[in-house]
């Protein structure tokens, strides 16, 4: 009778430990370009320190070069090409625009996305300064968020944008 409850016991303790360990919260939004075509894949994966974002691009996705990338307050881009429903930045701190400004960065600064010669990109991100579905800037709030890439590269200083330029494509970040 006890070789049957040890190994009974053994896979419970399995199953406990197992689900203590839970896989992360992931999620995987399309991004569209200027013309409405999907061009890649944003994935976010939360952790209990921020979020991970891995961005994809698909070859002819983009003009090579770097290009700002910022988190947005709401998640629509229905509007193509203008990508405006988005509205501004997650900015629940208050703080001034760019991750090398001594009064920034808000909560939606990420780095320059550099994309290839031929339009591809790869990248694999962190921020601290978000979370998925907790605290106050919390990318799955009632609104959801969108994830903007900018016509230019962002000099992580100027106001309001870093000097990024037009919206050139944008993902959906909702459930």
């Amino acid at each position: 009778m006890t070789r049957v409850w040890v190994p009974l016991f053994v896979a419970a303790q399995l199953a406990v430990a197992t689900a203590a360990i839970a896989a992360p919260d992931t999620l995987s939004a399309g991004i569209v370009g200027a013309t409405g075509d999907g061009i890649g894949e944003v994935t976010l994966i939360d952790s209990p320190h921020g979020v991970l974002l891995r961005v994809q691009i698909a070859r002819g996705g983009l003009p090579a070069g770097a290009h700002g990338m910022h988190l947005h307050a709401v998640g629509n881009c229905s509007d193509i090409g203008e990508f405006k429903l988005s509205k501004g930045h997650i900015n629940v701190d208050g703080r001034a625009h760019g991750l090398l400004n001594p009064d920034g960065p808000d909560n939606a600064d990420l780095p320059n996305l550099i994309v290839r010669e031929d339009g591809s990109a790869d990248v694999e991100l962190f921020t601290e300064r978000v979370r998925m579905d907790d605290g106050p800037a919390m990318l799955l709030d009632s609104d959801g968020s969108a994830l903007v890439i900018h016509a230019n590269a962002d000099d992580h200083m100027t106001q309001p944008i870093g000097g990024a330029g037009p919206r050139i494509a944008c993902a959906e970040i909702n459930r």
